[in-house]
């Protein structure tokens, strides 16, 4: 693939898809005669068949009457009507496959110039701009490719077949029929001019809008914490104002266009019915001739508006492409080859590193990087020093090959690791930055990225004979799309030194371990759900887990911790919500803040004589959380501790009770009704000790509960998972699981006393590694926003470290941690990397005692480099100035 993309979207349609074009163009020419003759039958139908004018005696030998040949051109009509519909229809459909193949090239292309953009050209182009242009803008160059030779083939053709019919039979109006097509030829380019320039400007003004959302959204704390909305919204909306005046332009442009061609196509039918009527009461012309002129001429006002609508939208598209082209081909991209080319088993990196008059811009003008020169051994540990903008960061961006020099070279062995493939470089470097990224997905996902370069095992193996594999292989051939496997296993074990997955988890979990972040995915794990059927012996652990914890607890005396689940009993430390359903909800139509309003729990409650009882509970609850709360600002820790209403609830909670006290619970409505009723069933009565609930509402709470499981409807029975002490509950948490109950309110240090007592246990079964598999499962959220800014540097690195890279590249990636968190891991990673590269750009300068090497950077050169302890030795040097500046 060149660096430069086609700059006509012609030439690039006839790059790809010449014979899809010749064929649509075949077709279209083999149907021209076709249509003639569809033209031709109606008159032959009116002057001979119905007229009774010469009416031939056989017709392909058979003798026939008038009827007779009157049923057979009608029958001839039907069938042209059939193969003519029959031709069109294929070519619609083929011109949309030709046009969505053409699309998803053109998307896929993009897509890999996307991953050869420079890294400085991303400071430049915020993803606001680059996924509209590879999503919305490209849309309509799909349907235009289908249509690019096709549609003025077929309209054209059409409409040069409907002129011939109508110039054969009579001159003048076939002079009528055109006269008017010079002027619209001439005029209707001119109009559409300034069209164009307003597509075009509405387009770089739409993608801005798109960059400016981004950006909010981005930045979206800082809008809140410096209470700028109104100014953001003001911008936006003169953005919106700027967009409606250019579209408003475009639509009054536009449309008088259409305007003046439907008008123009009015003027036409005038001289036929003035000129062609004349001519048939003089006996010049026959009426069938006329009524079958007319006919072509209401055929022809479609081709010649299609023409026109062709012509608009090849002048739209023309933009668009140019547009998306310019954007698409920044200087320095980053060569095709380098992303292609694989190496059956890349070279392992060793020998000297040196930097020779490197430099590096980003803009051309000012140098972060400037004449550098360094040396050092590829399996040596390098610390790199520097104050901020000395050149650093651009430093070991140039040693990881994330960046290209401008000028000068670093290689490794005499090899230049501008010219290796990334095939090389992604298996032989690491790199971490400070702004760790995780991709959505599983904490397992982010781990083992690195280690998914090329497909193994296919998904699909033993099935690439059957017939939608074969045509999959096809499509995404046509397309110029990627023939790997999706849904291969990617995963190089070898590369993390290991044979399978359960081994890759192991070693994953050590890694972690190695930079403190496998007790983080041990707790995600006690927070997450799994599968019963999928791990039926880990479910068994969880269970006997269960078991030994309440023993543990009655054993040690505090078994006053948990209040355990009880089919036979109430738990007070549960709420009336978690009472009444004695299970966990699988969807959020039975969670606490649906119940309420859920018509089958309403139902169960009437039914048992409850429903009116928790209203009325609920309306006590508001009345003494108003009274609470009333002259409490907003934020208190009471709002915490109730959890009820919020302070922004509470005036509309005074408006209902003011209701209440004057005209009775009748006049509410039935969402007021619902809104009580969830204050009650979110009651718990040990953490909120209100005594609404007697023992009697109790005991009636758990004939609810029989009601509810008994009576339970079809449709809900998968959206909850009832609570079992005998069965594991897949719609629960680990931890829940083992608890199988709720933590008693009011206990001193209970939370950490359980907790404690819980790992006990886990650790006394050797379950610890099982739970943290689980924690591997864990979805990151969008960016890995579902993960503290910590744990995802931690996770960063050991990404990095599961590939085992033969050079890591570290840029002051541990500097979320706090300052002894950073050092351990430091200490750790480099003795677990004994033997391998570091080169680690430090914010500390007094870690560098831990490596063997330095490089200290300052104005884009590095001014120091050496054994740390050479250059301790030497008051003056670079590397004690810094030492001295802290």
């Amino acid at each position: 693939m060149s660096d430069r993309m086609e700059p006509s979207i012609y030439r690039y349609i006839l790059k790809h898809s010449l014979r899809a074009q010749l064929l649509l163009l075949a077709f279209t020419l083999a149907s021209m005669p076709l249509i003639y003759v569809s033209l031709e039958i109606p008159k032959i139908i009116i002057n001979n068949a119905i007229g009774g004018e010469n009416i031939p005696d056989t017709v392909l030998g058979f003798p026939v009457d008038q009827i007779s040949f009157l049923l057979v051109m009608c029958c001839l009509f039907l069938t042209l009507v059939i193969v003519n519909g029959s031709i069109k229809y294929f070519l619609n459909v083929y011109r949309g496959v030709v046009g969505e193949r053409m699309l998803r090239r053109l998307r896929y292309e993009l897509y890999t110039r996307i991953l050869r953009f420079p890294l400085p050209h991303f400071k430049r182009t915020s993803p606001g701009e680059i996924i509209p242009m590879v999503t919305a803008e490209t849309e309509p160059l799909g349907g235009f490719i289908g249509d690019s030779f096709a549609l003025p083939a077929t309209q054209g053709g059409m409409l040069i077949t409907y002129l011939f019919f109508i110039y054969n039979q009579d001159l003048l109006l076939g002079v009528a029929a055109t006269a008017l097509y010079p002027f619209q030829l001439y005029l209707i380019p001119k109009l559409q001019k300034r069209v164009n320039q307003l597509a075009k400007q509405r387009v770089l003004t739409v993608r801005k809008l798109a960059d400016r959302i981004g950006e909010s959204v981005s930045g979206v704390n800082e809008i809140h914490a410096h209470g700028t909305s109104r100014y953001e919204r003001a911008d936006i909306g003169s953005r919106l104002g700027k967009i409606y005046d250019i579209r408003y332009e475009i639509y009054r442009r536009k449309f008088f266009i259409k305007f003046l061609n439907n008008f123009l196509a009015q003027v036409t039918p005038f001289f036929f019915y003035s000129v062609g009527g004349i001519f048939v009461i003089r006996g010049d012309l026959t009426i069938g001739a006329l009524v079958a002129v007319l006919a072509a001429y209401k055929d022809l006002a479609s081709p010649w508006s299609e023409l026109l609508k062709y012509y608009q939208m090849k002048e739209d598209i023309r933009v668009k492409y140019t547009q998306i082209v310019d954007q698409f081909q920044p200087s320095n991209m980053l060569e095709q080859a380098l992303l292609d080319d694989e190496a059956d088993q890349p070279q392992v990196l060793r020998g000297k590193v040196l930097g020779s008059n490197v430099s590096f811009t980003e803009d051309e003008l000012v140098k972060t990087v400037d004449g550098a020169n360094f040396q050092f051994e590829a399996d040596q540990q390098v610390a790199l020093l520097g104050l901020n903008g000395s050149g650093k960061d651009e430093l070991s961006r140039l040693v990881a090959r994330l960046l290209m020099a401008s000028a000068g070279q670093i290689s490794i062995s005499g090899s230049n690791i501008a010219k290796l493939p990334e095939s090389v470089t992604g298996t032989r470097f690491g790199y971490v930055g400070q702004g760790a990224f995780m991709f959505a997905g599983t904490v397992r996902d982010n781990l083992v990225y690195g280690l998914k370069r090329r497909p193994g095992v296919s998904a699909n193996e033993g099935t690439d004979s059957t017939p939608e594999r074969k045509q999959w292989i096809r499509d995404a051939r046509e397309a110029g799309n990627s023939l790997d496997d999706r849904n291969a296993d990617w995963i190089d074990y070898a590369a993390a030194g290991v044979e399978d997955s359960e081994a890759l988890d192991r070693r994953a979990l050590e890694i972690c371990a190695l930079v403190e972040a496998e007790t983080d995915i041990y707790q995600l794990g006690l927070r997450s759900t799994m599968d019963p059927k999928k791990q039926p012996m880990l479910a068994e652990q969880i269970l006997e887990a269960r078991r030994e914890l309440r023993r543990h607890l009655e054993e040690s005396g505090s078994s006053d911790l948990v209040e355990p689940f009880d089919p036979a009993l109430y738990n007070l430390n549960a709420s009336v919500a978690e009472n009444l359903m004695f299970g966990t909800a699988r969807g959020s139509g039975l969670r606490t803040e649906a119940l309420a309003t859920h018509q089958y729990t309403q139902r169960v409650l009437r039914e048992i004589g409850l429903l009116d009882d928790l209203v009325a509970i609920g309306s006590r609850v508001a009345e003494t959380m108003v009274d609470l709360f009333a002259d409490l600002p907003p934020g208190h820790e009471l709002f915490e501790q109730f959890s009820f209403i919020s302070a922004e609830d509470l005036p509309d909670f005074q408006l209902l009770l003011g209701r209440i006290n004057s005209a009775g619970m009748e006049t509410l409505s039935e969402d007021e009704h619902s809104r009580l009723l969830a204050l009650a069933l979110m009651l718990i009565p040990a953490r909120h000790r209100l005594g609404l609930l007697d023992e009697s509402l109790q005991a009636r709470l758990l004939e609810a509960r029989a009601a509810f499981a008994a009576q339970l409807p079809p449709e809900l029975e998968s959206q909850i998972e009832f609570f079992d002490p005998a069965a594991y509950n897949a719609a629960a948490t680990l931890q829940d699981n083992i608890l199988f109950g709720k933590r008693v309110y009011g206990k001193a240090h209970g939370a950490s006393r359980l907790n404690q007592m819980v790992q006990e246990t886990v650790d006394s079964l050797s379950l610890h590694h099982q739970i943290a598999r689980v924690g591997l499962d864990y979805s990151v959220g969008t960016a890995g926003g579902r993960l503290s800014a910590t744990l995802r540097q931690k996770l960063a690195i050991a990404r990095c470290l599961l590939k085992q890279p033969d050079i890591l590249v570290v840029n002051d990636a541990t500097s979320a941690l706090d300052s002894r968190a950073e050092q351990r891991v430091m200490e750790r990673l480099l003795e677990h990397r004994a033997g391998n590269g570091v080169v680690w750009v430090l914010s500390r300068p007094s870690l560098a005692s831990l490596f063997e090497h330095v490089l200290v950077a300052e104005d884009g050169r590095v001014v120091e480099q050496g054994p740390y302890s050479t250059l301790a030795e030497k008051p003056d040097s670079a590397l004690n100035k810094l030492l001295q500046a802290g």
